[in-house]
């Protein structure tokens, strides 16, 4: 029977959110009582950052598993020293102090998910010559210090449509999101102003879409999760309308991840017409979640909203389109004033102008992306996706 009892790690967080960033210092301790005096050859306290993901396609003769596997860093510190010719600890208990430093750099917040896993943690493990090791972990919560962009400007964009088949006349959306950063909790508003020119009813749209992707190699695993999702009321043919909702961001939201090369968590707010029998036109526009953030950037990085575009699903062209006076419908949601100059991420002017008529456009049809339902089966463990993970260590 081994000596050793309740041998455990703990860490502490210098900020009161308890969470660890690139920099941080590790403040902990390793205890552990022995029931006799005993002899060890170490005990090495580490801490480690590591992505890894995994998944499998096909079945039976025809699977095929991909893999692959990053590390960002690894401190390591010998409490008691490696292989001394006497480390005699007595009976009692014991107690390990150890600071161990997370380096500088541009890592990627914790993250779990169906097909891998972002985790840095503090691991602990106390040898004896011809005995199994004691081991003992402790996971952080690691976040990013600097937020991908904490703009507070406004998105909009546009589309048109032009009926063909029994159909007669056009279809025209410009939609507005009241900016592009968000923390969890917080509360999106998006407006869609739609000018149905055409016989037909439709219906508008709202949907928040998370895109999670793994990559290995060349190979990739990507799915879709719908967060939330609203139908407006029907907008009757030749009839103008404002549709207005107000979403909020899932306290549970899992930041927006892209400095990572293997994982990725995308965020969209995709608003669309329901048009029976015709190709739903739509303006898509990307969100970033993460971190609360009181200011804002200049420097939006890899986040510029010229490399956005809007919207980014969608083969018609954008541009402003006015000519009514829009009327906000339902109830319960806040419009945002219609006459409101906002930025384009595209590069268009979105000021709605009185009395001007709309000019014409063509339009390529396209197929919007498909929407796959949010996976219902638990995260696999962290030993399941990463079986070697202490031999490698």
């Amino acid at each position: 029977m081994s000596p050793i009892k309740d041998f455990q790690i703990t860490c502490e967080a210098l900020n009161e959110a308890g969470t660890f960033s690139a920099g941080d210092t590790v403040i902990g301790e390793v205890t552990f009582y022995l029931t006799k005096d005993t002899h060890v050859k170490s005990l090495l306290v580490k801490a480690k950052g590591e992505a890894h993901v995994y998944w499998t396609e096909g079945s039976g003769d025809d699977s095929k598993s991909y893999s692959a596997h990053k590390r960002y860093f690894k401190d390591k510190k010998y409490l008691v020293g490696e292989n001394a010719k006497d480390n005699k600890l007595h009976r009692g208990l014991h107690n390990f102090k150890f600071r161990l430093t997370i380096p500088h750099g541009n890592m990627p917040p914790s993250f779990k998910g169906n097909h891998g896993y972002i985790v840095y943690k503090v691991e602990a493990k106390l040898s004896r010559s011809f005995r199994m090791s004691s081991t003992a972990q402790k996971e952080l919560d690691f976040v990013s210090k600097s937020s991908p962009c904490t703009s507070q400007c406004p998105q909009s964009g546009s589309v048109k449509k032009e009926m063909g088949g029994f159909s007669r006349g056009e279809v025209q959306m410009s939609a507005t999101v009241d900016r592009q950063y968000f923390s969890p909790g917080d509360n999106l508003s998006v407006v869609a102003k739609i000018c149905n020119s055409s016989s037909k009813k439709m219906r508008p749209k709202f949907k928040l879409l998370q895109k999670t992707t793994y990559h290995a190699g060349s190979s990739s695993n990507t799915s879709y999760t719908t967060l939330f999702k609203m139908v407006g009321d029907t907008i009757q043919a030749n009839s103008e309308e404002t549709a207005s909702c107000k979403v909020t961001i899932p306290l549970d939201a899992m930041y927006t991840l892209s400095n990572c090369e293997i994982i990725s968590v995308e965020y969209h707010i995709k608003v669309y017409l329901d048009i029976s029998f015709a190709i739903d036109p739509e303006v898509v526009f990307p969100l970033v979640i993460g971190p609360y953030s009181s200011g804002a950037c200049d420097d939006m990085g890899p986040y510029q909203a010229g490399m956005f575009g809007a919207p980014s699903y969608s083969d018609f062209p954008t541009s402003t389109f006015t000519g009514f006076s829009p009327v906000p419908i339902g109830s319960g949601y806040h419009a945002l004033d219609p006459t409101q100059q906002g930025y384009t991420p595209s590069g268009y002017n979105n000021q709605w102008t009185q009395n001007t008529i709309p000019y014409g456009f063509s339009a390529t049809p396209f197929m919007p992306p498909s929407v796959h339902p949010p996976a219902t089966e638990q995260p696999p463990s962290y030993m399941y996706l990463h079986p070697n993970a202490d031999k490698n260590g």
